[in-house]
């Protein structure tokens, strides 16, 4: 009977889990966008803050991050190569805790409080790019389809 019940609770979770991760691709994939639009767009006073923050070449950085946020975003919500892609986004999301996060970052590390970092805006970010990593981008995507993941009925 508990493997009666364990199976059925398996099986749901299975269902659930393609609709979850496109919720998250397609969410997390246009704030990514949003962002590295944003970044763009205010260019000057992206590279502004960033030299505030003593990243090196900061209209560079300012450009890299923007870009990476825009295109990288714009491939999470299509499911496009969504794994690859998770992996500038996460470096983008640990280098804005390395510097303009390092308040939130510093507690976790010295005082094992995670609040301040849990709740610092790259957090989330970063949290979704680490679930489509590990995860995949689910059989509502793209990469489904270009990895032929289909035919096997598996996780791309």
């Amino acid at each position: 009977m508990l493997q009666g019940v364990y199976n059925g609770v398996k099986q749901v979770g299975a269902a659930v889990q393609s609709p979850l991760l496109l919720l998250i691709r397609v969410y997390w994939g246009y704030q990514f966008a949003i962002a590295g639009v944003g970044k763009l767009q205010q260019l000057d006073s992206t590279a502004a803050f960033f030299q505030t923050l003593h990243i090196p070449f900061p209209a560079t950085n300012a450009i890299m991050a923007g870009s990476t946020e825009m295109i990288g975003g714009l491939l999470f919500f299509f499911g496009l190569f969504s794994r690859i892609i998770s992996i500038p986004l996460f470096f983008v999301m640990l280098v804005a805790y390395l510097t303009a996060g390092l308040d939130a970052l510093t507690p976790l590390l010295t005082q094992l409080d995670p609040e301040p970092f849990l709740s610092a805006s790259p957090f989330l970010f970063l949290y979704a790019a680490v679930l489509i990593f590990s995860f995949g981008p689910g059989k509502i995507s793209i990469d489904y389809w270009l990895t032929g993941a289909y035919k096997n009925k598996e996780m791309p």
